[in-house]
């Protein structure tokens, strides 16, 4: 989603180059009914879309979809951009970016995205993550997450019993050099209700104080 026509037309000019198929659109409401008829591996949004503010679209495409999203934006604002990434974007770039630059980005969310080699499925205690459906369920019954809380729980589960900190966590999950850790700690706190527990009572998600985060098997 872009509005500016020329910055538009360079950008499906480099994907092209690299080998994607392109589908675009200058209005948020018109990229949002392109989301639903024809599903697509990645959407880059810009921000300042004639219609609709880039972060309103953003909840709307989190509320159809859970395609990764790129957020392009002139917006070089710290908090702007966290509260972003916790609105649902899996990742940004601040403009004026290069095609390299927006190809790297575009491939490591799709590589996020798709599942990697067989079928895969996490248990922990009565937790169960299926990698590749990306689903879980607790005791049998399924777990509906968030994209963001679907990675979080599986990296969290794959390495159970660990401690996890919370600079890996950024790494690996957010894949951010740096963040503020409101953001890990907002999505725990989302995770834990949905795992039935809080943080003063926890079952699987215990956090571990000055060191980071750890998925335990219960007894």
């Amino acid at each position: 989603m872009e509005d500016d026509e020329h910055v538009r037309s360079a950008i499906i000019q480099e994907l092209g180059r690299r080998r994607h198929a392109v589908r675009s659109a200058g209005r948020a409401l018109d990229a949002l009914r392109e989301i639903t008829q024809h599903p697509p591996d990645a959407v880059i949004l810009d921000l300042g879309l004639p219609d609709l503010d880039g972060s309103e679209a953003l909840k709307m495409v989190r509320s159809i979809s859970s395609v990764p999203v790129i957020v392009a934006t002139a917006r070089d604002d710290e908090a702007e951009i966290v509260r972003l990434l916790q609105a649902g974007a899996d990742d940004y770039l601040v403009k004026p970016f290069s095609g390299d630059h927006l190809n790297a980005r575009l491939e490591a969310v799709l590589r996020r995205a798709r599942p990697a080699g067989p079928s895969k499925a996490i248990r922990v205690g009565g937790l169960a993550v299926d990698l590749d459906r990306r689903e879980a369920t607790l005791d049998g019954t399924p777990v509906t997450l968030t994209r963001r809380e679907f990675d979080l729980l599986a990296y969290l589960a794959a390495r159970a019993d660990r401690v996890v900190s919370r600079k890996e966590l950024l790494a690996e999950v957010w894949q951010q050099s740096y963040g503020d850790d409101q953001t890990i700690d907002v999505h725990l706190s989302w995770l834990r209700r949905k795992l039935g527990e809080s943080a003063s009572a926890p079952r699987y998600l215990h956090t571990v104080r000055g060191v980071g985060v750890m998925l335990v098997t219960p007894p």
